[in-house]
């Protein structure tokens, strides 16, 4: 995706580490989620790790943009997607995700 346009969409997703899984995790995240998410069309373009949060805020916060809106929609039905994030939630709990049009910045 060479730059951003009007119809790019993000997926915003959040979720804390499974205790005692947090090498397996980050393992997963380099070799297999972000060359994955890369692989099916999503872009990514941030993530944030929370170390300590009073809030209950969630531990990782990751964002990646698709095309448009029918491109997200196909690749989270898409078999590929299941695959890949079935394999995430068996390191992480507490997951939601949400679709926003590209606003900019960091969005919530």
């Amino acid at each position: 995706m060479a730059g951003l346009g009007k119809d790019n969409v993000k997926l915003l997703m959040h979720w804390d580490i499974k205790q005692e899984r947090e090498q397996d995790y980050f393992e997963f995240v380099v070799r297999e989620w972000m060359p994955g998410l890369t692989r099916l069309g999503i872009e990514p373009t941030g993530a944030w790790y929370t170390a300590y949060s009073r809030n209950k805020q969630a531990q990782i916060m990751t964002e990646g943009v698709a095309e448009d809106l029918d491109t997200m929609r196909k690749i989270l039905a898409s078999p590929d997607w299941l695959r890949l994030h079935r394999r995430l939630l068996e390191y992480v709990n507490n997951y939601q995700q949400k679709i926003v049009r590209v606003s900019g910045g960091f969005q919530l």
